[in-house]
């Protein structure tokens, strides 16, 4: 089989608009983050035969027995259509069963390849490259625009999510920084904290390719031709027009999330040299220096 695709990073660091590009070819079946606790299709047995216990759930070879097999079969775009009623039977289920469904069989039937675009694989990242044998590509996103983009929407994260995973905290001992900062209010030393601590993680990394989100943006028609090269796809004439017509028209407005092929993402077509100039709108010059003092 051919090496599937997963595509990672902290959530708003541009993954969906990546997984969308290197979709833009016609090879690749794209799959949203199976492993999102709190909205499908996590949470769907159809697409993914695992029980999902944590956001940025970490696995590695010692709790694998499970989660190889499933996402043997999510990548194989095998869809498990009885699990999937068994679960889920609402018309929004049922809806949903027909687009993955049939997304996954028809893509199975022309040999297309998985890709999976999910922010919450990124501590996880190694393992995808090493006993799944996916091409993984981090997307890393500059601090400051990183923690402006979570402030803007009012997010934080909770750290029990990460220091409740032993495992975790056996291989990345660092971790347990980010203890002192549990319950706290101040989001923007959470996020900063969040970022340091998987900017270290994947540093750590072997046999994945993390990639500059900015400079991605700044030039997206030569880095997603280089890209295309690293996963084994085509890159030809209409997936160069696909992606130069998405990521160089005008702006409209500032939806954080949009239906895009088979699930609601974060993705919508933008001119993504224009957005790098509003990548730190909405913090204060003090902010800033504290963002980059933090995760220095």
């Amino acid at each position: 089989m051919r090496a599937p695709v997963l595509v990672t990073g902290l959530p708003r660091s541009g993954t969906s608009w990546t997984g969308k590009m290197l979709a833009a070819g016609g090879e690749l079946v794209y799959v949203n983050e199976p492993l999102n606790p709190r909205h499908p299709p996590g949470g769907c047995p159809g697409v993914l035969r695992a029980s999902v216990t944590h956001r940025f759930q970490y696995i590695c070879p010692d709790n694998a027995g499970s989660w190889l097999p499933a996402f043997r079969d999510t990548v194989a775009l095998r869809y498990g259509f009885l699990a999937e009623l068994r679960a889920n039977r609402s018309p929004y289920d049922l809806a949903r069963l027909v687009r993955y469904g049939g997304a996954f069989t028809l893509g199975r039937l022309a040999g297309r390849r998985a890709l999976l675009d999910d922010p919450f694989a990124v501590l996880s990242a190694g393992w995808f490259a090493s006993s799944l044998g996916c091409k993984v590509i981090v997307l890393e996103r500059d601090p400051v625009s990183f923690v402006a983009s979570w402030q803007r929407l009012g997010w934080t994260v909770y750290f029990h999510e990460l220091l409740e995973q032993p495992l975790l905290v056996r291989d990345h001992p660092s971790v347990l920084e980010l203890r002192s900062l549990v319950g706290s209010t101040d989001r923007v030393a959470k996020a900063a904290a969040l970022w340091r601590f998987t900017h270290a993680v994947l540093a750590a990394t072997p046999g994945i390719q993390v990639i500059s989100y900015e400079a991605l943006a700044a030039d997206p028609v030569a880095g997603f031709r280089s890209l295309y090269t690293y996963a084994g796809l085509s890159w030809t004439p209409a997936a160069e027009r696909r992606i130069t017509r998405a990521c160089t028209g005008a702006v409209r407005g500032h939806r954080g999330f949009t239906w895009s092929g088979l699930s609601r993402t974060a993705y919508r077509p933008m001119n993504s040299r224009e957005a790098l100039s509003r990548a730190a709108h909405g913090l204060t010059a003090d902010e800033v220096t504290r963002i980059r003092a933090l995760t220095a």
